[in-house]
This record gives C-alpha cells, sequence and structure tokens, in this order.
C-alpha cells in the first residue's frame, strides 16, 4: 500500500538532512500518514502495513527511522508485528473481564470473532513440592497439568496454564479442549464458591513469548486465578496475555 500519496505536498521541501525545516520529524510523518489511513478506512483491522522495506522506499528515510515509526506504532497498540509475517493493525483491543468468569471462548465470540485452543498439555502428576503449595495439597497428590494457547482470529491470545485437583475434577485429564474450555468443565463439575485473582504486567520468559507470538521486549498481562469448591482450593491457573492487545475491566455496584 503506497502511503506517500496522503502526505503533505510542503514535504517536497526538504533540508539537507531529508526533511523541510518546520516538518516533523520522518519516523512521526510516517506514523501520521498511517494514523490517517486507519481514519479514512484505507487500512482496517488485520490489514498488512507496509514493511520497514516498502517504508524507506515510499519516504525516503533510512530503515532505522522506519524501523522507529513501526516501533512506536506497535508500542501505541496501534499495530501489532510478528515475527517473519510482518505489521497488521491491531484489532480493538478485547476487554477481559476480571470480576466475573467468563468462559473465553463464549467472549470472543461475543466480539464477532473465531475462537481456535491449540493444547499443548493435558497429563496427570504427581504434585511436587511446587505444585503442591500452589493446590494446598500434599506432596504426591494426584494432579492434572493443562497448558492451552486460546487464539482470536488467527492471533493467540492467552496462555492458561492450570494446575487441577484431579479429585475435585477426575474427567479433566481425558477431555478434548478443542472442544471446550477447562472453565466450561469446571464451572460444572465443581462449581466455585470463591475465586481469587491477581495481576500483574510482567515480561515474558522465552516459552511463553513463543506460544503468544511475542517480539522481544514485548510485556504481557498475567493474571493468576484460584478458585474454591466445597470448601477446598481446587484450580490454580496462569493466565498470560499480550500486553499490547489485551486489557482487563472491572465494574461493579456498590450499595447505598
Amino acid at each position: 500500500m503506497d502511503l506517500m500519496p496522503r502526505l503533505n505536498s510542503n514535504s517536497a521541501q526538504r533540508s539537507a538532512d531529508g526533511a523541510s525545516p518546520d516538518a516533523p520529524p520522518r519516523y512521526a510523518a510516517i506514523k501520521q500518514s498511517i494514523h490517517d489511513a486507519i481514519r479514512e478506512g484505507r487500512l482496517k483491522p488485520g490489514d498488512r502495513v507496509p514493511s520497514e522495506a516498502d517504508l524507506v522506499g515510499q519516504f525516503d528515510v533510512s530503515r532505522m527511522t522506519a524501523n522507529r515509526a513501526l516501533r512506536e506504532l506497535q508500542s501505541a497498540g496501534i499495530i501489532v508485528r510478528r515475527a517473519g509475517s510482518g505489521s497488521f493493525i491491531a484489532e480493538p483491543k478485547p476487554i477481559g473481564h476480571m470480576i466475573e468468569i467468563r468462559n473465553i471462548a463464549e467472549e470472543i465470540r461475543g466480539r464477532g470473532h473465531d475462537y481456535r485452543a491449540r493444547v499443548i498439555q493435558n497429563v496427570e502428576e504427581k504434585a511436587s513440592a511446587e505444585t503442591a503449595a500452589l493446590l494446598e495439597v500434599p506432596v504426591g497428590t494426584k494432579i492434572f497439568h493443562s497448558i492451552i494457547v486460546h487464539h482470536e482470529a488467527e492471533f493467540p491470545i492467552q496462555l492458561e496454564e492450570r494446575f487441577v485437583l484431579a479429585s475435585a475434577a477426575p474427567d479433566y485429564g481425558t477431555l478434548d479442549f478443542t472442544q471446550l474450555t477447562p472453565n466450561e468443565y469446571l464451572t460444572r463439575t465443581a462449581p466455585f464458591e470463591r475465586v481469587e485473582h491477581r495481576v500483574r504486567a510482567e515480561m515474558p520468559d522465552a516459552r511463553t513469548r513463543g506460544m503468544l507470538g511475542l517480539n522481544e521486549g514485548e510485556p504481557v498481562l498475567r493474571m493468576t486465578r484460584r478458585t474454591w469448591s466445597n470448601g477446598r482450593l481446587v484450580s490454580h491457573a496462569w493466565l498470560s496475555h499480550p500486553g499490547t492487545r489485551f486489557e482487563l475491566s472491572a465494574a461493579f455496584s456498590v450499595d447505598d
């Protein structure tokens, strides 16, 4: 896509460094052109943005300048950059709900997008010292350990790593979580009576970065969710979301 025709014609008057004395920096001109294209409907969510090499040619700038424009657009959540695929206009940020536990598949479909799950593992384990502490059970207790990547359209939007007490959800390890979510099953099998949420922004490890398709330096929002049923802790989950493509919200009423 050629963005140059939308630039102000005054850009033809340049100083020796490639820009007119009163013109904004060239990387800012690139950013503004992409903003203009989005506002005018020439670029829509999911559309590919011109590559660094294309921007270098269209705007007569260095690769460093083109890269800076794309990096700043990415930091602002305007585009997403996928290694090996290029840069794309970001979808409006999905909003997750902190207080109400909702099924992620329903949330995504409710936004009019396709949902898909990729199951990395769903295995039975004996609780190690670490996982026993997470679930507040003795070492060696039978648990299930699942790792699932949830996709909104073609983009991974959540990495879910969950430990489940087997005695509370005995069929968990046999289920096909491409057809239903852990939330759906646990809500039916071990209805929640207490929920604890903790959220923090952090830099992901290499495994998380790879599963969520993140670039080096992109943060995640990581929610720790613990749920109780029948007076006991039954599930401990880490839910990691791309920090530039996701936000969390909460709303509640206060009685007079």
